[in-house]
């Protein structure tokens, strides 16, 4: 094989290549070599272990062909051949590297089963968890000389921090995660030599920016960058066991449409106080209109609902010019279930929410969301600032949920009032006659 690798790894690149966990991730401040450390690793993977399926993601596009496409195509050409429209290295000995990209949420999918025996995510925190999650079930194999792994290079900061922070920095585990399946291995720009050679000024460069960012991408410090858009939520705060709402609390649901993207449905109920209750979540993907419809119906039984805010997107005519179909709203009214547009207002919508979050001066907050409403709780501490608008959620965020929580605040709900029971009057014929009212007259 006439193929020489450029470079030779430091040592925090040594301790990633040598590492076996079935989740390993490198990095945390920038310059520390993630890039070549992925590719790198990916390589010596398909040379060591003849047929290897390995897969390599990158958030976008760009950033795919200018990270990891040109880089390798350099190194591996002519020995290893490339299939430019399917973006895929072919090893002389059966093995492949497939790059892609997942731009948006749902990208994924194309995935959905395919098999890999590795699977690397380059910079994780672009990736959100549910994209990772739904990866993770791909990551699997027949062979019984290499076990499945996953590699994440990332940086502070993004629509992934927290469940990066959460897995392989705070080390906190649910369900069925261990804690021996997750390996990360720090690096520093001064733990990259070569770059540190080539470009000493970084240093200086990292050194200059803000303090916040500077602890972030100079110290790599995950608390310092964690890009919240709404730091005001904790659990603690608010989410709530599930309890029996009175039935004359007024009730009522938000939706953001969604078919590939997931379609989320949110109840509510206002107490008497004003507290808002969010006790019920739908959260389905490539559900029809109508079966979502249905479904709202069903597990609305019994339940007196005021109304149901909705995306605008629900009334967006489909199909054809000439040719256009129901759309989303009259399949929805069909089924019994009315939809109302919601206030679309983005900046004083999450405004709105962010009020709702913030605890008075008692410590208690207008808001509160019932823990069986897993994705609503999952997706709203992960939602980051735009990097263009700053004021508004990312859009590379998965927000279904959060977007459907603020149909229903912008909905401005009106609080019901305790039904009044009717007094029953006796009669009693000895009791004192009542004096007139002044102005009457007896008859």
């Amino acid at each position: 094989m006439n193929l020489r690798l450029k470079g030779v790894p430091n040592p925090k690149q040594r301790v990633f290549f040598g590492a076996v966990a079935r989740h390993i991730a490198y990095g945390g401040a920038r310059g520390g070599g993630k890039s070549w450390a992925m590719r790198r690793k990916f390589v010596l993977l398909a040379f060591r272990y003849a047929g290897l399926q390995l897969l390599l993601l990158r958030r976008t596009l760009p950033e795919l062909q200018e990270n990891h496409v040109r880089p390798l195509m350099a190194e591996l050409t002519p020995v290893v051949k490339f299939h430019s429209t399917q973006r895929v290295f072919l090893f002389p000995n059966g093995s492949r590297i497939k790059l892609g990209y997942c731009d948006r949420e749902a990208d994924v999918f194309q995935y959905q089963g395919q098999e890999y025996d590795v699977i690397g995510l380059e910079e994780a925190t672009h990736f959100s968890e549910s994209q990772m999650q739904f990866l993770t079930t791909c990551n699997r194999s027949t062979r019984t000389d290499f076990s499945p792994r996953m590699y994440y290079t990332c940086n502070p900061g993004g629509v992934g921090h927290a469940w990066v922070k959460r897995l392989f920095i705070d080390r906190e585990y649910r369900s069925l995660e261990r804690g021996e399946d997750y390996v990360f291995i720090p690096a520093k720009v001064s733990d990259n030599p070569v770059l540190m050679a080539a470009n000493p000024q970084y240093i200086r460069t990292l050194s200059n920016l803000p303090e916040h960012l500077k602890k972030a991408h100079l110290d790599g410090d995950w608390d310092a960058l964690a890009g919240q858009y709404f730091s005001e939520f904790s659990r603690e705060l608010h989410c709530c066991h599930p309890f029996e709402i009175p039935s004359w609390w007024r009730r009522f649901r938000a939706m953001d449409w969604g078919y590939m993207d997931p379609c989320c449905v949110l109840w509510f109920a206002l107490s008497p106080s004003g507290q808002i209750i969010v006790y019920r979540e739908m959260y389905e993907r490539q559900m029809l209109s109508s079966k979502a419809a249905k479904q709202v119906l069903e597990w609305s039984k019994g339940e007196k609902i005021a109304y149901t805010a909705a995306s605008p997107d629900a009334w967006q005519q489909r199909g054809l010019k000439g040719l256009e179909g129901e759309c989303i709203a009259d399949v929805f009214a069909h089924e019994g279930v009315p939809l109302t547009p919601a206030d679309n207002a983005r900046i004083q919508g999450w405004q709105r929410v962010r009020e709702c979050l913030a605890p008075d001066e008692n410590g208690k907050c207008r808001l509160v969301i019932f823990d069986n409403c897993t994705n609503l709780i999952r997706t709203l501490p992960q939602l980051t600032f735009d990097s263009i608008r700053v004021e508004d959620v990312s859009a590379t965020c998965e927000d279904h949920a959060a977007e459907a929580l603020r149909y229903g605040l912008m909905s401005r709900p009106r609080i019901s009032l305790p039904p009044v029971t009717p007094k029953t009057v006796v009669y009693d014929p000895f009791a004192p006659a009542k004096k007139p009212v002044q102005g009457y007259t007896s008859l």
